[in-house]
């Protein structure tokens, strides 16, 4: 009789922070406005906004199985968590799948379990999906924080919503990763759904539905039947709680049309059956707000790992559906008011004035990019003005500089991304993105006169462009990146790239994430958790047990919760 085959040894846990060890590489946070980023990320956008409806593989999820899951927790209770915009740097994604494994957390008080389900609300991987992103920046850590199911309970469940960030490949990288039949684990959490959208019956009566909404666009049918078809397993004593790619409540306040998918789905699938949406949650602003109705709570909680964005300019009242939606149809208005935000309005103005050191710091190759359109500004600038011949000849040479100055228009007016509708909020952006190109001319201006002073520019030629691109570009790059900065804080005030001003500042603190308590009387309470600063020294953690982390902390972090928790029944 042959000898019985030996299993395979279990991959021992790793003695360093090497990328060989742990299985991928820990990337640091993205620059968002690094050139080459800004025009790929840029054309992605354009495509898939374009060509999105082509790329759409919702139509053919048809095919794949349409499971409506199911969790009955333990003891008639449950814990579970929702973490958005996860998939970023390492340190502050890591720090958030940190906290999200360990056995239970202390807060203000109150004892916070680990949760049985995680659900991840979207962009799970920046700035574009690819398989070697996700392993990377999704994947890896959250394997590295939690390697293998805890000994001491159930295995997690996971699910995850797509956002745009997701969308950016047509969704190709996020089913693999997270709907695939073989091998439905990641780390220590097996997955579940087998669609980019799900159902899950929870205890008590509560339901979590997760849509897949492609850009905020529309639902597509298999989608709508799917979650019909589960719709007919409620009643009126149910409650509903709603994962969406983006708060389109607060977008609705720009943008009237944001909510209407919303709307229609809450409209035509839930109101029928007599159940009622407790709760809608979304990702995509990096920040925890929380919106309080009469019957209905809306929370955004995007703080899982991406950069900071500000709650200082959060409106203190919504209306949703919007008074001015053209919908026909649209459900009754309801009047929600700002109950709660994180991090708190003063400590958002303060990141506000960052921008100054920030961007050049965080963003070398915008600063060079500027420095760059500067010299060339410089070379034309320059050569009008030392320039002794006619006035024919003097005006053809004049040409170049007024393209360079009409190019430097141009940008900046497009970088503040004005709107094509009209009104006076549209012109802001315009007037706006002009002010800021002739600063730039204006600081161009002074730049040449001053260069002009110095003997440089007597040097036999090449050696004034030479001195020029190695001296004068390096020094207006940073004064050109302080006029950008001054711009942005500018603009942020009237709500024009905001996005940017936080974008280019790239922050990693002021993290949070939910986690969620469904109580054997049926009750729900929301615990938002913060963490002020996240981890940046790290440590393997080789003698643990297999299911603890592999990386440790080097200074043990400090989350707490962002506001008092909140029940709903």
């Amino acid at each position: 009789m042959p000898p019985a085959e030996a299993e395979p040894s279990q991959r021992p846990r790793p003695d360093s922070l090497d990328p060989q060890e742990i299985g991928f590489t820990p990337r640091p946070p993205v620059p968002w406005l690094a050139p080459l980023l800004l025009l790929s990320t840029g054309l992605r956008t354009l495509l898939a906004s374009l060509f999105g409806a082509y790329l759409d593989k919702r139509e053919l999820q048809n095919s794949l199985p349409g499971d409506v899951h199911r969790h009955e927790g333990t003891n008639g209770e449950l814990w579970f968590d929702y973490i958005a915009d996860l998939g970023d740097g390492f340190p502050a994604t890591y720090s958030m799948a940190y906290l999200l494994v360990q056995p239970e957390l202390q807060l203000d008080g109150h004892r916070l379990p680990r949760g049985e389900i995680v659900v991840m609300g979207g962009d799970q991987v920046y700035p574009t999906a690819s398989k070697s992103a996700y392993e990377d920046r999704c994947k890896g850590p959250y394997r590295a924080a939690q390697p293998e199911p805890p000994a001491d309970g159930p295995q997690p469940t996971l699910y995850a919503v797509p956002g745009n960030h997701d969308w950016y490949d047509g969704l190709t990288a996020f089913l693999r990763l997270f709907a695939r039949r073989r091998d439905a684990t990641i780390g220590g959490w097996r997955t579940e759904q087998s669609r980019s959208y799900f159902a899950v019956e929870l205890p008590s009566h509560w339901w979590l539905f997760g849509l897949d909404e492609q850009f905020g666009t529309y639902l597509d049918d298999p989608q709508l039947t799917y979650f019909e078809k589960a719709a007919e397993r409620l009643g009126p004593e149910d409650r509903v709680i709603i994962a969406v790619p983006q708060p389109s409540w607060v977008k609705a306040v720009h943008e009237p049309k944001a909510y209407d998918s919303v709307d229609y789905f809450i409209r035509t699938v839930i109101a029928p059956t007599g159940a009622q949406v407790r709760l809608l949650v979304s990702g995509d602003l990096h920040h925890y707000a929380r919106y309080s109705g009469a019957d209905r709570q809306l929370i955004t909680c995007g703080g899982g790992g991406a950069y900071l964005y500000p709650t200082h300019k959060l409106p203190e009242q919504i209306t949703v559906p919007p008074r001015d939606t053209i919908v026909r149809k649209a459900s009754r208005n309801r009047d929600y008011e700002l109950a709660g935000r994180y991090p708190e309005p003063a400590r958002s103005r303060r990141y506000s004035w960052g921008i100054f050191g920030r961007l050049p710091l965080r963003n070398p190759g915008f600063t060079t990019l500027l420095g760059g359109l500067h010299t060339l500004l410089l070379l034309t600038m320059a050569g009008v003005a030392t320039q002794r011949v006619g006035g024919t000849e003097q005006r053809l040479f004049s040409i170049p500089l007024a393209m360079v100055v009409l190019l430097t228009l141009v940008a900046a007016v497009l970088f503040a991304k004005p709107p094509s509708a009209s009104g006076s909020r549209h012109s802001r952006h315009w007037l706006l993105g002009l002010t800021h190109g002739l600063a730039h001319i204006g600081l161009a201006a002074g730049g040449t006169w001053a260069w002009l002073q110095l003997d440089l520019v007597r040097w036999p030629w090449p050696l004034p462009v030479v001195a020029a691109v190695v001296l004068y570009g390096p020094v207006l790059g940073l004064f050109a990146s302080q006029v950008t900065a001054a711009y942005l804080l500018v603009a942020g005030a009237f709500d024009v790239n905001l996005n940017e001003l936080f974008a280019g500042q790239g922050i990693e603190d002021a993290k949070s994430f939910l986690r969620l308590h469904i109580a054997t009387d049926g009750s729900l309470t929301v615990y938002p958790v913060a963490l002020d600063r996240i981890g940046r020294r790290w440590q393997a953690n080789p003698d643990a047990a297999p299911e603890c982390p592999w990386i440790e902390p080097v200074t043990p972090l400090q989350p707490r919760l962002a506001e008092p928790p909140f029940t709903l029944r």
